[in-house]
């Protein structure tokens, strides 16, 4: 007897989805300490290239899993890591923790690239440009939201001018502090050289 094959059989074909509890500590302990999570990031890499048969350029590795590995930093990995591994029909395989679902990373974008792009345009709301063409020439109209900078500008220029001529005007209305009277000690310092000179007979020839 034949039986009928269904969709959920297709599916696991296309994709094929493994659990493995994969042991490190044998691993990394043939390595020096302060290069141990390293090393267990390869048995990592190894065990599951064996076990799903993929290459090291197929095989990605999930951040919660790479988290996992690191979180006590670069001398003491974890002994083992269970984690899902999923296969799709390009061969890519997808490996991330127990329990977790694997995301794309997010390609950033270099300063060569942002550097390389022009830049746009981009309006929102009144800042919107009509072209219009005439003559097979296209013309900008004016946009209120210049007019409405414009304004804007000339609004603080006289408010910081107020401000000033403010300021100004307070330090007029401000008495002068009168000069302190001169020290006691300077006083005498000043005299003493004029008595010495006065008490010293002068010298007959």
């Amino acid at each position: 007897m034949l039986r009928e094959v269904g969709e959920e059989e297709v599916q696991r074909c296309e994709r094929m989805e493994r659990t493995y509890n994969i042991p490190l500590r044998k691993v990394y302990l043939k390595a020096e300490k302060h290069t141990r999570t390293k090393k267990a990031m390869k048995g990592l890499r190894e065990f599951l290239m064996k076990h799903m048969k993929c290459s090291n350029e197929q095989l990605k590795v999930g951040k919660k899993l790479n988290d996992a590995l690191w979180i006590h930093g670069i001398k003491n990995p974890p002994h083992h890591v269970k984690v899902t591994a999923v296969k799709s029909d390009d061969g890519i395989v997808k490996v991330e923790l127990f329990g977790f679902k694997y995301i794309e990373p997010v390609k950033s974008v270099s300063k060569e690239e942002k550097a390389a792009k022009p830049k746009s345009d981009a309006k929102t709301g009144d800042e919107k440009v009509v072209d219009a063409e005439t003559d097979g020439k296209k013309v900008k109209k004016a946009k209120k939201s210049d007019k409405a900078a414009e304004e804007n500008a000339e609004e603080t220029e006289e408010k910081s001018a107020d401000l000033e001529n403010a300021v100004e005007a307070e330090d007029a209305e401000k008495p002068k502090a009168k000069k302190a009277p001169a020290k006691k000690a300077s006083k005498e310092a000043e005299e003493k050289p004029k008595k010495a000179a006065a008490k010293k007979p002068a010298k007959s020839e």
